[in-house]
């Protein structure tokens, strides 16, 4: 079983609040680190959870508004001042390669790894393929002259449930056998022959998580996030506060819960709270009122994200 959870990071949008930092998140897959989106600050909190400097690492930029890329410099020092020899990926918009290489040269940063920075190339794809998940991208709408994208964490489909008392009857022996035909490799043994769907079950889908970065609601991030066993999407204004929202070109807790229903999601995370609300039950009540599953994030909420089946 391969654990899978994510910690927020920073949760505040724009400007931080007295108990909220900067927009950033870590999805710690087994181990692996794929952070999304680095505000002002985030390596103190990304401190705080411990989760290690050299672990492998990549990062994802949504979009280069400063409250989502401040905290980059500070978060590759620090990975450096750790002593860190293994590279680190990070991807995102065109103009984050300027960012990053002029500011290193400005403020004569030097690093103690590799820095692989990637440029997203067109508006919907496969950015990382590992053996068993994927990184997906899609463009969001966060204005005419903003390129922003949302993200999906993947994983690949895992084998059928193994019938463990069907392959006793059937005198199959426990070992290399049962391996094969989890695997749904057909076997031979005792000269007969074993389909291995008669032992295990369909294929079971891999966890999806989405991460919607700074957008309004679209029909193309509906496709994109459909049946996400966890979506985390902003939710910076209540819904009194639409006009703004759409000048913006940012999405209310109701628009969000509502992409989400449509979206058939298993569950939704509200985060990216305009600091105006000192208390964020009326956007959690809002989401509420059209998909019950929602819950609100904070920083350093840990949420396990578990098989569905």
């Amino acid at each position: 079983m391969v654990n899978l959870e994510v910690i927020f990071l920073g949760t505040s949008a724009a400007m931080p609040a007295e108990d909220r930092s900067l927009s950033s998140l870590v999805v710690n897959r087994n181990g692996t680190l794929l952070i999304f989106d680095a505000g002002e600050g985030m390596q103190y909190n990304f401190i705080r959870t411990r989760l290690g400097f050299n672990k492998k690492t990549m990062l994802f930029i949504t979009h280069m508004h400063s409250d989502h890329i401040l905290g980059i410099l500070g978060f590759l020092q620090t990975l450096s001042l750790q002593g860190r020899k293994t590279s680190v990926d990070i991807f995102g918009p065109e103009l984050l390669y300027d960012f990053l290489v002029e500011n290193m040269k400005l403020l004569q940063i030097k690093l103690t790894f590799q820095l692989d920075i990637h440029i997203i190339p067109n508006s919907k794809g496969t950015l990382v393929e590992e053996k068993d998940y994927k990184i997906l991208y899609c463009k969001s709408e966060h204005g005419p002259n903003i390129c922003s994208y949302a993200y999906c964490l993947l994983e690949n489909e895992r084998p059928g449930k193994f019938n463990i008392g069907r392959a006793k009857e059937l005198g199959i022996p426990e070992g290399e056998l049962y391996g094969s035909l989890q695997r749904g490799i057909d076997v031979i043994y005792d000269d007969k022959l074993f389909y291995s769907h008669d032992i295990v079950g369909p294929t079971r889908p891999g966890r999806k998580i989405g991460i919607s970065g700074d957008t309004r609601p679209s029909d193309s991030l509906c496709d994109f996030f459909r049946n996400c066993d966890l979506l985390i999407f902003e939710s910076t204004f209540s819904s009194n506060e639409l006009t703004k929202a759409m000048e913006s070109y940012h999405s209310t807790a109701i628009e969000t819960a509502t992409l989400a229903k449509l979206a058939s999601v298993h569950r939704l995370c509200l985060t990216h709270f305009s600091s105006r609300y000192k208390d964020l039950d009326i956007l959690l009540d809002e989401s509420k009122s059209i998909f019950v599953h929602t819950e609100l994030a904070f920083d350093l909420k840990i949420i396990p994200v578990h098989y569905l089946r």
